[in-house]
């Protein structure tokens, strides 16, 4: 609540601020039913692996949690409800010399603020596709990945993680942008983070769960204050998805030390209401968190045939 002397003061309302994912997901899984509190991954400190040469003699890859399109998954969007079917169970790559059509349905975004048709905002490959172009960093890695963000804590760190250095280490990779989507590819890209860095290859992560992110303690962080799913840019903003990549670019070159985090100056929009919605409890029915439930069940039931299927 704000006061008239806190108008003339300019002060910012008191929802703009970083939503707090962690205590929000807990709520809402509890209203619907699942009571045992998840435990995010917490670190006190973080690996720190300085670049080893000039970014723009640099091979820098992208590590996405984003899933390659396939028709026979179901609705995978633009604008698609959670599609479990669409989820992926073990660490892909991609050639960076072609175009890729990557969805994120099968992941928990932002579905109230950002519909999901640009994938500019998840996957900046054509961004880093030009900084290579314009000598900003000396190439793209011949391959970019995808990890899973489905897994226990123990299977990220100990097989997801270690297959995404041996392919980044046959790559000679010499840094890598990660970028995640949901809550929980926000601690998948911050372990894998980590092992890439207590290994040699510099890391900067790119998102919108600062909490998730500085609570798993990475090495260098981009925070921007956008809707999930957006952690590349605004969707259709070419000049913003350039300059959040800048910004990474920049943090990777400028940070001094581990748990380095940088808040990108860009806004969503004035009006910071949006922050309200995702995953809030306090706005919904009994009816609504029923139906969310019976909804949620279906489609762990799906994702559980997929990995059963691909195990």
């Amino acid at each position: 609540m704000t006061s008239p002397k806190d108008d003339r003061l300019a002060f910012a309302p008191d929802d703009d601020q970083p939503i707090q994912y962690m205590a929000r997901t807990r709520a809402y899984y509890a209203a619907i039913g699942y009571t045992t509190p998840y435990r995010w991954a917490h670190y006190t400190g973080a690996p720190f692996q300085p670049l080893r040469k000039p970014l723009a003699q640099s091979r820098v890859t992208i590590i996405t949690t984003a899933a390659p399109f396939d028709p026979a998954k179901g609705d995978q969007g633009p604008g698609a409800s959670y599609n479990g079917s669409a989820k992926f169970y073990s660490v892909y790559d991609g050639d960076t010399s072609h175009p890729h059509d990557l969805r994120i349905s099968h992941i928990a975004y932002d579905r109230t603020h950002t519909s999901a048709d640009d994938s500019g905002t998840w996957f900046p490959l054509p961004q880093l596709i030009k900084a290579s172009a314009d000598r900003r960093i000396g190439e793209v890695a011949p391959r970019f990945f995808g990890a899973p963000t489905n897994r226990s804590h123990r299977i990220t760190i100990e097989t997801d993680a270690p297959e995404i250095l041996a392919r980044c280490k046959a790559d000679n990779v010499d840094a890598a942008v990660l970028v995640p989507n949901c809550p929980v590819c926000h601690q998948t890209v911050s372990l894998v983070a980590r092992h890439l860095e207590a290994n040699g290859i510099s890391t900067v992560v790119m998102g919108c769960a600062k909490d998730i992110v500085e609570f798993a303690a990475v090495p260098r962080f981009l925070f921007s204050d956008f809707p999930l799913g957006n952690s590349a840019g605004r969707p259709h903003d070419t000049e913003s998805q350039a300059r959040t990549l800048e910004q990474a670019l920049r943090l990777l070159e400028s940070a001094s030390g581990p748990q380095t985090t940088m808040q990108s100056p860009l806004r969503w929009r004035d009006d910071p209401s949006w922050k309200r919605d995702y995953n809030n409890v306090e706005t919904m029915s009994a009816e609504e968190l029923a139906r969310r439930r019976s909804d949620f069940d279906a489609q762990k039931k799906a994702a559980h045939q997929v990995r059963d299927g691909a195990a």
